[in-house]
């Protein structure tokens, strides 16, 4: 079987210089994990979820304190107050962070003639879960482990046996 046999055709992309947020929106209403990065007609990478997660950087929270003095009682809740404004302070700076800076490059790509066992593996050795599809250098569809195991499954044919 090939990829062009499980693959999505026209997947969702992204601009190369489209803020964060937008692709987190595309991500959350396909209810997909990543992205093409497009500028223009060509691929220039891949924005995924652990993308995005990596720019969260969240200090521990008050991993200094011992035993709280009176005084301490009053400062630890400042000290969250001040994390938590931090933490709002990142997550506006994180959507407003252009997918260029974030995503994954060089895109790791296949063709779409290529066997489902191959695009496997590359996903195995490489240690990603989604594969851009070219044709003569274009997109045309993206391949993830969940269509290669339903490729799998469609193309054999399982039988439930029931137990006596």
């Amino acid at each position: 079987m090939q990829v062009k046999e499980i693959m999505t055709s026209d997947p969702v992309t992204v601009s190369l210089h489209s803020p964060v947020r937008d692709a987190a929106a595309l991500m959350k209403k396909y209810h997909i994990g990543g992205l093409p990065v497009m500028d223009k007609e060509k691929i220039a990478g891949v924005i995924t979820e652990s993308d995005i997660i990596e720019l969260l950087e969240i200090g521990r929270i008050s991993d200094d304190l011992w035993l709280p003095s009176p005084l301490e009682i009053i400062e630890v809740p400042v000290r969250e107050f001040i994390n938590w404004e931090k933490t709002k302070k990142a997550l506006t700076h994180i959507g407003d962070t252009e997918v260029a800076k974030v995503m994954s490059f060089p895109p790791i790509t296949v063709t779409e003639d290529i066997d489902i066992e191959e695009a496997a593996a590359i996903m195995l050795r490489e240690k990603i879960a989604r594969l851009p599809v070219l044709r003569d250098g274009r997109l045309v569809g993206i391949v993830t482990r969940a269509d290669i195991v339903q490729g799998i499954g469609s193309g054999s044919d399982v039988r439930r046996e029931d137990a006596d």
